[in-house]
């Protein structure tokens, strides 16, 4: 027997339910990133970057933000942030995961309660398992299931603060979170925010600052812009009141005992918020748009789904080993479209997860429609 037996074995229970996972590079039109707006290969970042290594900024930052790892690069960026986003103060770190498990396995106290939405990022849900508070998952997207949680905890004794956790716009379905009703829920119970706008920081409101961004500045709010989506480069910034900001820089670990992000990759956050604003950001966002509408036409149409409600189309399909032909399918024609199934989504809900970007044109769109509609009408007619 050997030590490895116990790995070999899993590995080929997950092979026999079409469930194994392997590295894939990247070939075809981009129908996969979350490259949303087409910064990541933008000629002013990389620009900016080329101006920071002339200048002689490092590549490396040499260690943690409280050694010698905080760069003025660092500090420049959370001023531009905070600024930015309207809130007191900001915190680069190193990606969204990370931000998540500092903030929630910090800032939640003995006593609080953590309500959170049951789709809500595996981040959250690890921060949560290293949380002092207690805690609750509720139907998603459901308002008024987060106030009668809040509700039956104070008619049990609860006494601390509620956390309302939530992605603004889900990864994985889409949608987009209830805001403002949350933020109303928050308010009348004295709780904190917490929105990971990993999915529409660049995309939405004015200059894309993200679905909450009308709510930045009160001091109940924590709000999660990750800079490799939307932004097109790399890290995440925190924002919200400072007491929030110097709580988790005293006392969160995985910002504390971690390497800081690379000084270079702070001015690429920094080209890219820039880029985002304005007149320039305005029209990346319309030419998104521009993206969903055709998605709408050629694809969902056609399969009778609902207009997408974000750039994050699902093609939900349930059979795993039907999830992964379909899109073996249409990466084989050259369409970068890949299978997403459980424990990313719930079981019976595999899919294919159509990222709409500035990568593709509305032309690579209706040229995908074509090779994927039949194939998921023809399979769905042959199961009927």
């Amino acid at each position: 027997m050997s030590v490895l037996d116990p790995y070999t074995r899993q590995l080929a229970a997950l092979e026999a339910r079409g469930r194994a996972r392997r590295l894939q590079a990247r070939a075809g039109l981009d129908f996969s990133s979350n490259d949303y707006l087409g910064l990541a290969s933008d000629p002013a970042i990389a620009a900016a970057i080329s101006d920071a290594i002339t200048r002689g900024v490092p590549v490396g930052a040499g260690g943690s933000r409280l050694l010698r790892g905080n760069a003025p690069e660092h500090d420049a960026l959370e001023f531009q942030a905070a600024s930015f986003f309207g809130a007191e103060a900001a915190l680069f770190v190193a990606n969204g995961f990370a931000a998540n498990l500092a903030i929630l396995s910090t800032l939640p106290r003995p006593g609080d309660l953590i309500v959170a939405d049951e789709l809500a990022h595996a981040s959250m849900h690890d921060g949560i398992r290293q949380s002092k508070a207690r805690a609750v998952f509720v139907a998603h997207n459901d308002a008024q299931a987060f106030e009668d949680a809040i509700a039956g905890w104070r008619s049990t004794g609860g006494t601390g603060r509620p956390w309302i956790i939530a992605e603004t716009l889900y990864s994985m379905d889409g949608d987009c979170a209830p805001v403002d009703a949350l933020a109303a829920i928050a308010r009348r119970h004295d709780g904190f925010l917490l929105f990971d706008e990993a999915h529409a920081t660049g995309v939405y409101s004015a200059d894309g600052r993200g679905l909450a961004a009308h709510l930045e500045g009160a001091e109940n709010l924590l709000t999660l812009h990750t800079c490799g989506k939307g932004l097109g480069v790399e890290g995440a910034l925190v924002c919200g009141a400072k007491a929030l900001i110097d709580t988790l820089v005293n006392k969160a670990r995985p910002f504390i005992f971690s390497t800081a992000p690379s000084p270079l990759m702070a001015v690429a956050v920094g080209a890219a918020l820039e880029r985002i604003a304005g007149a320039e950001g305005d029209h990346l966002r319309a030419e998104l748009h521009s993206r969903i509408d055709a998605a709408a036409l050629h694809i969902c149409q056609p399969l009778g789904l609902p207009r997408p409600a974000s750039q994050i189309l699902p093609v939900i399909l349930g059979d795993d080993r039907r999830t992964m032909h379909i899109a073996a399918a249409c990466q084989n024609a050259s369409f970068d479209v890949r299978g997403v199934r459980p424990p990313t989504v719930p079981a019976g809900t595999s899919r294919l997860r159509l990222s709409l970007t500035l990568n593709i044109t509305t032309n690579d769109i209706a040229a995908l429609a074509h090779i994927l509609v039949p194939l998921i009408q023809s399979r769905t007619e042959a199961a009927a």
